[in-house]
């Protein structure tokens, strides 16, 4: 390995406990993971054992309930060891074993649950907290506040569930967590917590919950059975649902860095041997989960106000996959170990790959979160955008062709090169055609702002991999059906993507597509108009703004984001907010009708507005370009058509798209 990398593998503790590396899986929910048991299935062993493999030293699991009774879960929707115990140890040990096959530890996530930041299509209309308050997510909604003797419970669950982890091989417990506004972290918060008994009021009454936790376990585990806390030391919250953006002044309403410090002293002093250091809240998902709009090792100035503050180690994550940056965070003192979630869903060999110097061949996350958090809260599945076979690793890998085809593939975009790469991995003779000079289809111009830089990295990482496998790639050539003809493939794919959609605006020649001026083929001037508030025209918006061009959106529906935006809550929200926080003009309800000198008109009801514009930028859309596989469909054996031509969607849908009928060939 590169001689800098070399303290990213350094044996390190956490207690009692020697972890090989300094790479932490960090936890996400494991929907989809566990039985009606509350017991481990199939896919979440080998989901878990794939990124031991992988290389971390730590496997932390996700949320994991400590009761079902109180808040009570669909099931199965997270694991819970105290539903079935046998069940759950027979099954945890299994994976636990496995997972120490590879060298690696595995800490067992415990939860408190949800409190008001509860997901409905998890916990239903369940609605618990420490105080009557506004549930997150559901209107109207005000929690029950929970009994002492409901406290009671869950602390004597903790040391329940804590026992049998430790029975299945578990090698220690993280305390989810006085981190993001769940539960616990509603007892810490005074902005949450308005009770008068031994639970509220002073700091050291507000983290009574959490002490009696670690103290429980402790006792019942034993002192060297570590225990390690979720904990942010910032909220980021401005009110409520509302959460402050990077660089914005604000009043923190939820837990701010003082009181974070005083915390973590007592939390630390209590006996909790690692925290595993983060900001936000529910109230501010965007920085708890952080989307593309956020900077790269965004945890790190925190978590070196936490590290001065405690002795015992620190996780730092926060989009720290590049091993550089992780380096530098540990010489910094910012990190002790370095936390990796998304990353190893989009690759779970990333350490391994650092360590043999081929960091270049780690397949990057592009911080989307379509197939991890957004799965996870609107179907109940966690995956990943640019790995198909995330959470469902055996069922769902690749085998080799019983059978070898010539596999002729026209579109170099990004399902075209996923089909590419697939097909060649598993034994087929595979030739790619593009009809520019370049790979990556719509992501080029997709991948232009400073902030989807990720997207241009995951071209780089399909470019890389194509040399890899010997594709063939004839670029400058447009596919006709003669040229099928002449080939005569056993396989055809007809990737060819989609056409920006086009508007004419009265005689304005100043009327230009997204994709053109990402691309720098078109200049828009100082000003612009940018007609459609989807994810392209809020991001171009942003991009260009970001340059000094004054822009203003124009949209017919009522709000920004309304048809296509991000699934993720995170990535929503934070666009959304960025918009108003950088004062970027918004029209909603509104349409652009004509030209005028020096800009456009804009009707919104019945008001006609003069809009000054340089330019006016379309972002409306696409449209499937389905021509040529509408000419050939009849013409080859076997012919498929998938990502935007078959259906204009995003990046997740063409790679799965792709890897689906690849594997299948």
């Amino acid at each position: 390995m590169k001689q800098e990398h070399e303290i990213l593998f350094e044996p390190m503790k956490i207690g009692s406990v020697e972890i090989k590396n300094r790479y932490v899986m960090e936890p996400i929910g494991p929907v989809g993971f566990c039985d009606a048991d509350g017991a481990y299935n199939q896919r979440g062993v080998e989901y878990y054992v794939e990124r031991a493999k992988g290389g971390a030293g730590l496997i932390m699991t996700g949320v994991t309930m400590v009761e079902n009774e109180i808040e009570q879960c669909v099931m199965p929707s997270a694991p819970c060891p105290t539903l079935n115990p046998h069940s759950f140890i027979r099954t945890g040990k299994v994976m636990s074993e496995r997972i120490h096959a590879y060298d690696a530890k595995l800490f067992l996530q415990l939860s408190a649950g949800f409190g008001r930041v509860g997901v409905p299509s998890v916990i239903g209309t369940v609605a618990i907290a420490p105080s009557p308050i506004p549930h997150r997510w559901m209107d109207g909604v005000i929690c029950r506040a929970l009994t002492v003797e409901e406290i009671r419970t869950y602390v004597r669950k903790f040391a329940d569930s804590a026992e049998i982890a430790q029975q299945a091989g578990f090698d220690g417990i993280e305390i989810h967590a006085v981190h993001e506004g769940y539960l616990l972290d509603q007892f810490a918060i005074s902005m949450f917590n308005q009770r008068t008994d031994e639970y509220g009021g002073s700091l050291e009454n507000r983290l009574r919950f959490a002490v009696e936790i670690v103290q429980a376990i402790k006792e019942r585990c034993g002192n060297d059975y570590p225990v390690s806390l979720r904990y942010s030391i910032k909220s980021f919250i401005k009110g409520w649902k509302q959460g402050g953006l990077p660089g914005e002044d604000f009043a923190e309403m939820g837990r701010d860095i003082p009181e974070g410090i005083e915390a973590a002293k007592l939390l630390e002093a209590a006996g909790y041997d690692a925290f595993n250091g983060d900001v936000g809240s529910y109230d501010s998902w965007y920085w708890s989960h952080p989307p593309m709009y956020q900077a790269k090792g965004l945890y790190t100035p925190y978590n070196e106000i936490l590290k001065k503050a405690v002795s015992v180690p620190v996780i730092t994550a926060g989009r720290m996959d590049d091993p550089d940056r992780a380096v530098n965070a540990i010489h910094n003192r910012q990190a002790d170990f370095i936390g990796l979630a998304r990353p190893l869903l989009a690759d779970p060999q990333l350490p391994n790959k650092v360590r043999a110097e081929k960091f270049e061949k780690v397949r990057p996350c592009i911080s989307c979160q379509e197939g991890c958090l957004g799965r996870l809260a609107a179907y109940t599945q966690v995956s990943c955008a640019v790995n198909p076979a995330c959470g469902r690793e055996a069922e769902y890998g690749l085998t080799p062709a019983l059978e070898k085809k010539s596999v002729m593939i026209v579109g170099g975009g990004i399902a075209g090169m996923e089909a590419a790469r697939v097909a060649a991995l598993r034994g087929h003779v595979v030739t790619l055609y593009e009809k520019t000079d370049r790979l990556g289809g719509v992501v080029i111009p997709g991948g232009v702002p400073d902030f989807k830089e990720d997207d241009h990295g995951l071209i780089n990482w399909y470019e890389r991999a194509l040399r890899d496998l010997k594709v063939p790639v004839v670029f400058n050539r447009d596919v006709t059906p003669a040229a099928v003809e002449k080939a005569d493939p056993d396989v055809l794919i007809v990737a060819t993507g989609a056409r920006p959609k086009r508007l004419k605006i009265g005689d304005a020649e100043n009327v230009l597509t997204a994709e053109d001026v990402l691309n720098g083929v078109k200049d828009p001037g100082d000003s612009a108009i940018v007609i459609g508030a989807g994810l392209v025209g809020c991001e171009t918006a942003m991009w260009l703004h970001d340059k000094g061009k004054k822009v203003t959106i124009v949209e017919m529906a009522d709000d920004i984001l309304a048809l296509t935006g991000p699934l993720c809550h995170a990535n929503h929200d934070m666009l959304h907010d960025l918009m108003h926080f950088k004062k970027i003009g918004v029209m909603t309800s509104s349409r652009v009708t004509a030209p005028a000198p020096g800009g456009f008109k804009v009707v919104t009801g019945d008001a006609e507005t003069l809009v000054e514009a340089d330019s006016a930028i379309l972002a409306v859309g696409y449209s499937s370009n389905r021509d040529l596989y509408n000419e050939v469909r009849n013409m080859v054996p076997e012919v498929y058509t998938f990502g935007d031509a078959r259906h204009v969607s995003n990046i997740m849908y063409a790679i799965w798209d792709a890897y689906e009928v690849a594997r299948s060939i």
